[in-house]
């Protein structure tokens, strides 16, 4: 797989976005939950998680981070 695929839930809206290269995750993706409210950010390398990673609560407010090498 590659380029950008946005798959969704039943009710039409995305489950996640982001972009593949080489058949890996790569580049910033965004994970959602059902509501469509913003659940997990982050970027991949190829499949492996880089960089800060947030995770957020419903109202949109930073619950977590968290830092891979």
């Amino acid at each position: 797989m590659e380029g950008e695929h946005n798959p969704f839930y039943a009710n039409g809206l995305p489950r996640f976005k982001g972009e593949y290269l080489d058949g890996h995750m790569h580049g910033y993706w965004e994970f959602f939950r059902k509501d469509g409210s913003l659940m997990r950010s982050g970027s991949f390398n190829l499949g492996s998680q880089v960089g800060v990673w947030k995770t957020f609560s419903r109202d949109g407010s930073e619950v977590s981070s968290k830092s891979f090498d």
